[in-house]
């Protein structure tokens, strides 16, 4: 059961999504939405009934002290908009919450129910997974969708993938099937420094948002972030020779595979979202 506080009307809506648990390594992706909400002033207008999905002695309700009074908060799944005016004006429906414990299908079908009313036109999922990438090179960040023709129009990857899923794949092939554009980002967390924050990886989601929906994002201090974040890990990894030498085969295989990339496209894209951010600054003041 959906909890309404207020429908609102919406303009050209899409919906980003990530959930914390399995899909989310480092942290990465509930971070990208975490930090829309945040930076965008997002209101929530629904939350997921938090016994009908989730199992509290996995997900722990928190007690907390309002004023003197005791409150708890229960984990659940809640829903919040934003509004964006640059370069046009439009909303995005946030879905911020716990992969969810039991009744996946449900739990996706209510999900689904509120995008149909609210006339949502795209849904992006975001996640992030383990993989043998070097924490030095840029995070690799990619696209699927199980749609042939979005795959094609977007430049995207048709889903191969078959084995063990989460919540975001199955929250996938149910867009697919109520036939709602879905496109899903992964993100790839070197394994050997898992642990959150990954502001880096959570910043090559949001690059991959902003160019999907044509967006400005506002990045606050998360650049700064990524590169003390990178730079705590080198510390580290110079304090252990082993994982030194492990970060240097990384480094030379991620190089070797993708050396056609380091020109061309990849340039392309980062020039012209450059451009894009730089058109987009405040006028500056003389002597500033």
């Amino acid at each position: 059961m959906i909890e309404l506080e207020d429908m609102p009307e919406l303009i050209d809506p899409v919906m980003v999504a990530a959930f914390e648990g399995w899909n989310d390594a480092g942290d990465a992706a509930s971070a990208a939405v975490a930090h829309l909400d945040e930076i965008w002033d997002g209101k929530v207008f629904a939350a997921l009934d938090a016994e009908d999905y989730y199992d509290f002695q996995v997900n722990r309700p928190t007690v907390w002290l309002d004023e003197g009074v005791r409150r708890i908060t229960w984990p659940t799944t809640r829903l919040s908009v934003v509004r964006v005016t640059e370069p046009k004006t439009r909303d995005i429906v946030l879905i911020r919450g716990i992969e969810p414990s039991m009744r996946w299908r449900s739990f996706c079908q209510e999900l689904l129910a509120i995008a149909h009313e609210l006339g949502v036109e795209m849904v992006v999922i975001l996640g992030a997974l383990l993989g043998d990438t070097p924490h030095t090179r840029p995070v690799p960040v990619s696209g699927v969708t199980s749609d042939a023709e979005l795959a094609q129009s977007l430049d995207l990857e048709e889903s191969k993938y078959e084995g063990p899923t989460g919540i975001v794949g199955v929250l996938q092939e149910a867009c697919a099937h109520a036939g709602i554009p879905a496109v899903t980002f992964w993100a790839a967390v070197p394994h050997y420094v898992a642990q959150p924050p990954n502001p880096k990886a959570t910043l090559a989601l949001l690059n991959k948002v902003e160019d999907l929906l044509d967006l400005r994002i506002p990045l606050g201090e998360l650049p700064d972030d990524s590169r003390a974040w990178q730079l705590g890990v080198d510390q580290l990894a110079a304090e252990d020779s082993e994982v030194a030498e492990y970060v240097q085969q990384l480094e030379e295989a991620k190089d070797t595979a993708e050396l056609p990339e380091a020109s061309g496209d990849a340039i392309a894209r980062e020039f012209e979202r450059y451009l894009k951010r730089r058109d987009n600054q405040p006028p500056r003041h003389p002597g500033e």
